[in-house]
């Protein structure tokens, strides 16, 4: 009796695990949500309080739930780490976190390279430019907006690609050999546009990533990767150097 009794709380146990987890990993639950208290879960699913916390407290280890004191348990935003001197594609960077992944093209225009542009970038006065903004998705929260400039000098291909469902950053390395980058790390506080892009309040914490890669001497791309800054880390493995 005590055996099937075990068995009726393990098998509850992980119906209550499996239904949060499937409400977070789809969306229909987003980050900052707040999930019903204990007792709530203990009224639904008629089990005892002790049941629903060891569920919880299985989904905060695996970092889908944060549990406040006294406010009660929310949904995580998605926590990604990257590497400072790797190029990362930023769909391979979500699908490690078990989360479905999205992409969308906000804009796209075809320029002429300014004065100013040459100063910033290297990208060559009167050379044709192509400026992209796009936002990536982790699942139904955003998760990183770019805003990517590339040459079309370096990349005459460009011209006839219209990015509205490959990511420019996968399609490059796809199409581009490079053979140097430089990456800028900053903290900034989030605009009222890039706030309302990447859903977070208006001077959140953000970290921006600037990047430039080049093709032998011939700046191919300029691009600021901006994340909210609670779901990013940069992570640098080194050893000391010999003497």
């Amino acid at each position: 009796m005590d055996k099937r009794k075990d068995e009726g709380k393990a098998a509850l146990y992980q119906r209550i695990l499996s239904d949060i987890r499937d409400h977070i990993v789809s969306g229909e639950w987003p980050p900052g949500y707040r999930i019903p208290f204990e007792h709530e879960l203990s009224a639904q699913y008629a089990c005892s309080r002790m049941t629903v916390n060891k569920a919880m407290s299985e989904l905060a280890r695996a970092g889908l739930i944060e549990r406040r004191r006294h406010s009660g348990s929310f949904v995580s935003r998605p926590q990604s780490q990257a590497a400072i001197l790797e190029i990362h594609d930023i769909r391979t960077e979500i699908e490690a976190m078990g989360l479905p992944y999205r992409y969308e093209l906000l804009s796209r225009r075809e320029r002429t390279a300014t004065r100013q542009d040459e100063k910033d970038t290297g990208f060559a006065e009167g050379s044709g430019l192509v400026d992209l903004v796009c936002r990536h998705h982790a699942g139904a929260a955003p998760f990183c907006l770019e805003e990517r400039t590339i040459s079309l000098a370096a990349v005459p291909d460009a011209v006839g690609q219209d990015f509205e469902t490959t990511a420019p950053g996968a399609w490059l390395v796809g199409h581009v050999p490079w053979n140097a980058a430089e990456h800028k790390i900053r903290a900034v506080s989030a605009s009222e546009q890039h706030a309302r892009m990447l859903a977070v309040p208006r001077n959140s914490a953000c970290l921006v990533i600037l990047r430039r890669t080049w093709s032998g001497d011939v700046p191919v791309t300029h691009v600021t990767l901006t994340y909210p800054g609670d779901t990013h880390s940069l992570v640098a493995k080194f050893a000391p150097q010999n003497v």
